[in-house]
């Protein structure tokens, strides 16, 4: 993995081939009119894009761009930020997609997400001269996204990148500030993304592994980069990735809450409500991958001796994302999705009789977290957390597809139902 954005021309291999090339700088080149021109009040989308809605109808304004699945979220990486993917494979040629509602759904997902530390993943593998966007529509986009979307973009991952978009990436290289360039990154191989998140929590086109296995089979066999490691077998003590029935049996007064959860939750209570943004940044992925381990390995965590609130905050994030099954269960992830189609009047009812055909230990686990995030929110004045915000936040972290990825169709709704179960959580859970 690497940041070559950074690299003098001078010393980059490709400068002889960029030289032949004669490329003008950005503000020398000729851009060619676009079908539409970009403005702010034109990319205002908050009344088209509807991020509650269960499934986008066919006469939804995005219908035609959600259906091709381009933009995905993934949950969190190994750092606790948010996982926005684009898959440039899914993009359908020029006279099928438009380029302008391609950018105000990539916005509209942003949206829920920028004031949180996130993750960009874009796979390059099957951009083609029949789908790819113009050069203005690219230098537009990129200005269309202003220090709002750039602040908490902790990284962007461009996978299998090619001659194209480095030479690309080298023409933008006056318009991309310094800051911006440090957080782009080359991944030639998928198994190098495992440093950042779990591959098989991100759905990966069928065309993109084929090639990644093309590319390692055409390696010498002492070049092989390292294959994904398997899944290992829990260890005896393991807290992560355990289904929370099993976290039970081995507890010592059959708790139901699991300790991970009673600690981070214990330790935010007592430090935690009145840090603003509390939930929304990242933590130390070295300290994250110790306290795992910890944990792991039957040992007891002191977060108050780590005086990191934020680290606790991740721990909390980073165990309900590794459940082997979310908290709310497989089996109610279609009527959660549908929820809103329930009547107002009778959503608090639903949501109750959905809540208490839990497991039980999932039950309790749900409660004792909701009871939490309804003390979070009530400092919101102080710590800018309200119901809204850390249904963003949470609700990816509740309930997920069995493919782990979700379209917008389907993570609105999720945020909506976790949005409403905070919001009734006292009559919930009375």
């Amino acid at each position: 993995m690497s940041s070559e954005l950074l690299v003098d021309l001078s010393e980059d291999s490709t400068a002889a081939q960029l030289g032949q090339l004669k490329l003008a700088t950005i503000e020398d080149q000729q851009w060619p009119p676009d079908e539409s021109t970009l403005s702010k009040s034109a990319t205002d989308v908050s009344q088209q894009f509807d991020v509650n809605s269960p499934h986008l109808p066919w006469d939804h304004p995005f219908y035609d761009i959600a259906r091709h699945q381009i933009i995905e979220v993934a949950g969190d990486d190994n750092f606790g930020r948010k996982v926005i993917v684009f898959n440039a494979c899914r993009m359908p040629p020029h006279h099928q997609l438009d380029h302008h509602k391609l950018l105000m759904y990539l916005k509209g997902t942003l949206d829920q997400y920028v004031e949180s530390d996130y993750t960009l993943i874009y796979f390059h593998r099957g951009l083609t001269s029949e789908n790819k966007p113009s050069l203005g529509w690219l230098r537009d986009a990129y200005r269309e996204f202003d220090r709002k979307y750039k602040k908490n973009i902790k990284a962007l991952y461009i996978v299998h990148p090619t001659m194209f978009i480095k030479t690309l990436l080298i023409l933008f290289k006056p318009i991309i500030s310094f800051k911006f360039g440090r957080k782009i990154n080359y991944v030639s191989y998928l198994s190098e993304l495992e440093d950042v998140v779990k591959c098989e929590q991100l759905l990966i086109p069928a065309l993109v592994k084929e090639y990644d296995n093309k590319l390692r089979a055409s390696l010498k066999p002492s070049a092989h980069p390292p294959m994904s490691p398997p899944r290992s077998p829990p260890l005896p003590n393991q807290m992560f990735g355990v289904p929370l029935d099993l976290l039970r049996q081995r507890s010592v007064n059959d708790d139901l809450v699991p300790v991970v959860m009673r600690d981070t939750i214990g330790f935010l209570s007592e430090q935690g409500l009145d840090i603003e943004g509390i939930f929304r940044r990242s933590a130390n992925v070295t300290l994250v991958k110790e306290v795992q381990l910890r944990y792991n390995s039957g040992m007891s965590v002191d977060f108050r001796g780590m005086e990191d609130v934020h680290l606790a905050a991740v721990i909390l994030k980073t165990f309900l994302r590794e459940l082997p099954e979310p908290l709310l269960t497989y089996q109610l992830y279609n009527d959660i999705v549908n929820f809103a189609t329930i009547p107002s009047e009778s959503q608090v009812t639903a949501m109750k009789t959905l809540v208490e055909s839990l497991p039980e230990e999932n039950y309790a686990s749900l409660r004792y977290l909701i009871t939490f995030l309804a003390q979070v929110s009530a400092n919101s004045e102080v710590n800018k957390m309200t119901n809204g915000n850390l249904a963003v936040v949470f609700g990816p972290n509740l309930l997920w597809g069995r493919d782990n990825a979700m379209s917008l169709s389907a993570i609105g709704p999720i945020n909506n139902f976790t949005r409403t179960l905070l919001d009734q959580q006292h009559l919930v859970f009375p």
